[in-house]
C-alpha cells in the first residue's frame, strides 16, 4: 500500500512538471506570435506612410507640370514632352496601388527624375518669358512708331526687318531648347562589360585577351531609367574600333552603315530592343570570321541610339 502511495505521488509530480513545461512553451509561442504580428503591422504601417509620402510628392509634381504646360502653351512653346511626362506620372501614381511591388527607393528615383526635369524646364521657361517680353516690347514700340511714321516707308521696312529678325532668333532659341530636351531624353548605357568567348563557348571577362582565345565578343550593359524617355522599340548600334581607329566590319556578321552626328559611319552590329525604362539588361554579340584574327592592341567599344552616343568601354588583345 505504501509503495502504491509513493508511486502515485511520483506520477503526480511528473504530471505537474510536464504541465508546467507545456504551459511555458505555449506562453512563449503566444508571445512570439504576438511579436510577429506587431512586426508585420509595423512593416505595413511604414509602407503605407511611404506610399502616402510618394503620392503627395507626385501630386505636387503633377500640379507643377499642369502649370508649366499651361504657361508654355500661352508663350507659344511646345508641350509634347511635358504632356508625355504627365502621362508617365499618372501611370506612376496608379502604380502606388500595388503595395506588393512598391519600393521606396524606386519612387525616390522617379521623383528625383521628375524634379530634375522640372528644374530644366523652368530654365527654359525663363528664357522663353524673357524672349516673349522682349518681343512684346518691340511690338509695342513698332506699333507706336508705325502710327507716327506714315510717309517714311524706309524706316518702316527697317523696323519690320528688326521684328522679323527677333522672331527668327526666338524660333532658333526654341529649336535649341527642344534639342536640349531631346538630349535629356537620350538613353544611357551603364555597367558596360566586354566578354571574350572561346571556340569552346567559354566566357572570360577581363581587360586583356589572347587573340587565339577570342572566337566571339559579347558586350553586355544595362539601360538606365529615364523618366522622360519614351517606352518604345530602340535600335542600338555597337561599334568595335580596332587599334588603327577603324570600326570592325563584316556584312556576314550583321555590320552596316548608319548616320551619326550628320556623317555616314560604319557599325559592327545592331540590335532592336523594346525600352522598358526599368534598368533592363542588354547583350550584343559579334562573331567575327575566324579567318580574320584580332590584331594586337587596344580596342574601343562605342554604343549609339537615336543619334546619340550612350556609352563606351574598351579592351585589349595581346
Amino acid at each position: 500500500m505504501e509503495e502504491n502511495h509513493q508511486n502515485k505521488a511520483l506520477l503526480w509530480k511528473i504530471s505537474t512538471a510536464l504541465l508546467a513545461v507545456s504551459t511555458g512553451v505555449l506562453g512563449y509561442l503566444l508571445l512570439e506570435s504576438k511579436g510577429l504580428s506587431q512586426q508585420q503591422q509595423s512593416t505595413i504601417s511604414q509602407k503605407v506612410q511611404e506610399v502616402s509620402a510618394a503620392n503627395i510628392s507626385l501630386d505636387s509634381i503633377g500640379s507643377q507640370l499642369d502649370a508649366k504646360i499651361a504657361e508654355t502653351k500661352s508663350l507659344g512653346g511646345r508641350v509634347e514632352e511635358l504632356e508625355a511626362l504627365k502621362k508617365q506620372l499618372e501611370a506612376d501614381k496608379k502604380g502606388l496601388n500595388e503595395l506588393n511591388t512598391f519600393t521606396k527607393q524606386q519612387y525616390e528615383n522617379k521623383i528625383a527624375g521628375y524634379i530634375g526635369f522640372l528644374t530644366t524646364k523652368e530654365i527654359e521657361l525663363t528664357h522663353l518669358r524673357k524672349e516673349n517680353t522682349l518681343l512684346a516690347e518691340k511690338n509695342r514700340t513698332f506699333a507706336s512708331q508705325n502710327t507716327n511714321l506714315t510717309n517714311d516707308n524706309l524706316t518702316l521696312r527697317l523696323q519690320q526687318q528688326v521684328l522679323n529678325d527677333s522672331l527668327d532668333a526666338l524660333s532658333r532659341r526654341n529649336t535649341d531648347l527642344n534639342d536640349k530636351v531631346n538630349r535629356a531624353a537620350a538613353l544611357q548605357a551603364e555597367s558596360i562589360r566586354v566578354l571574350a568567348i572561346s571556340d569552346k563557348g567559354k566566357e572570360r571577362h577581363n581587360s586583356h585577351y589572347k587573340a587565339s582565345k577570342v572566337e566571339k565578343l559579347k558586350v553586355s550593359f544595362t539601360l538606365a531609367h529615364n523618366p522622360i524617355a519614351q517606352q518604345n522599340t530602340k535600335t542600338l548600334f555597337l561599334r568595335i574600333i580596332d587599334p588603327d581607329g577603324a570600326a570592325l566590319f563584316d556584312t556576314n556578321a550583321g555590320s552596316g552603315k548608319f548616320d551619326i552626328f550628320g556623317q555616314n559611319s560604319y557599325y559592327t552590329v545592331k540590335k532592336a530592343v523594346f525600352f522598358q525604362n526599368n534598368g533592363q539588361g542588354v547583350e550584343m554579340l559579334y562573331h567575327r570570321d575566324s579567318a580574320m584574327p584580332y590584331r594586337t592592341g587596344r580596342y574601343k567599344v562605342e554604343l549609339y541610339a537615336e543619334g546619340f552616343k550612350i556609352g563606351e568601354s574598351g579592351f585589349s588583345i595581346k
